[in-house]
């Protein structure tokens, strides 16, 4: 009887701490461009909306805080107030795309991300740094600063960093819409499902 009550005594701790993990609410933000503002569909067929109903027996919320034409520059003006609106655990980052078609500045693009992640940092937010990608046709150099400066600032401020997303859909014009830029209806359950595979195992970590 006398080893039963250490048994069940050594117990305690674990079952506590089962049950924060379930208590413990994820709130996620997104905070990115068209690719994740569901443009040029219904809002409820993107994949940020797909991946939230998958996640209904999970406590995970998604905020998305994503718009089309969406910049570093803009993400960063707007980021403060989301914050404080919104109050993320976690923040997902997909920006610098726009940056990028528009021929911006490398470094400047670079400032605004690591001024998004220093921002949320200093607030306990835990940030997921989504990689991005260009056209080929900006040139060798810029295409290649651009790609390479998410895993600098991935290794700088050490993130997590998902590579991108498209890469796969993007080459499969039966899932791409007319301008060979973003995916359609039909690639949207693909994308929920890939990144569920990513970000879950890294909003409980």
């Amino acid at each position: 009887m006398l080893f039963r009550l250490k048994f069940l005594l050594l117990l305690i701790p674990l079952w506590v701490f089962s049950d924060h993990l379930q208590a413990r609410e994820v709130k996620l933000l997104v905070l990115g461009d068209s690719l994740s503002a569901a443009y040029n569909l219904k809002q409820e067929d993107g994949w940020v909306a797909l991946l939230q109903k998958s996640w209904t027996d999970k406590n995970i919320e998604i905020v998305n805080a994503a718009i089309s034409g969406e910049t570093s520059d803009g993400g960063l003006q707007r980021l403060n107030r989301l914050l404080t609106q919104h109050q993320p655990s976690h923040l997902y980052l997909e920006l610098g795309a726009n940056d990028g078609l528009r021929g911006y500045p490398i470094n400047k693009m670079k400032q605004n991300l690591a001024k998004i992640i220093t921002t949320a940092q200093e607030q306990d937010i835990k940030v997921i740094l989504q990689e991005m990608r260009i056209p080929t046709n900006y040139g060798p150099r810029y295409t290649r600063m651009f790609t390479e400066s998410y895993s600098e600032l991935s290794d700088e401020f050490e993130l997590p960093l998902i590579s991108f997303f498209l890469e796969d859909i993007a080459l499969k014009p039966e899932l791409m819409q007319r301008d060979g830029l973003h995916p359609n209806k039909d690639a949207q359950p693909q994308l929920a499902d890939w990144m569920a595979q990513r970000l879950g195992p890294l909003l409980f970590q």
